[in-house]
């Protein structure tokens, strides 16, 4: 039953005390509302995308590689070309003399985003590739010569 004035139902719940209490604190939040809301969406993000009820999403790769690798960073730039539809944005930054780490940005069919993640990182020579991905519902609006892909990520 929700709370007078509030929409949300009033959910009650036990936790390990001084345990979720330092969490709130080590992570900054204002309170264990926020923290455990932040947990859940955390929690439905990987069931929908494990499920495969997300049809879409938006995603941050990450990975770094050495450059000097045989051919390495051509085949990491030819994945990107040859899906560009997935690929929004790379940024990339020099560690060291042998070491690059590229962060990019992918949207696109939930398969689809995922394998190219998954190629990338498995590429050999890539070393410490980790993928963010976070489920969207898209929509189409606009005109026939100007059209927008509305992306709104479930909460």
């Amino acid at each position: 039953m929700p709370a007078s004035g509030n929409s949300s139902p009033l959910l009650c719940l036990s936790e390990p005390g001084e345990t979720f209490d330092q969490l709130v604190r080590d992570k900054g939040y204002k309170n264990r509302s926020e923290a455990f809301r932040d947990l859940l969406r955390g929690a439905l993000r990987e069931d929908r995308l494990q499920e495969g009820t997300a049809k879409d999403c938006v995603g941050a790769l990450s990975y770094v590689y050495n450059h000097q690798k045989r051919r390495l960073a051509r085949r990491l730039t030819s994945m990107q070309h040859d899906h560009h539809e997935l690929t929004v944005a790379t940024m990339h930054a020099h560690l060291d003399h042998n070491n690059c780490l590229e962060m990019v940005i992918l949207r696109g069919s939930t398969e689809a985003v995922l394998g190219f993640a998954q190629g990338a990182i498995a590429q050999n020579g890539v070393r410490h590739g980790k993928f963010y991905p976070i489920p969207i519902e898209t929509a189409a609006s606009g005109s026939k010569t100007h059209r927008h892909i509305q992306v709104r990520p479930y909460t």
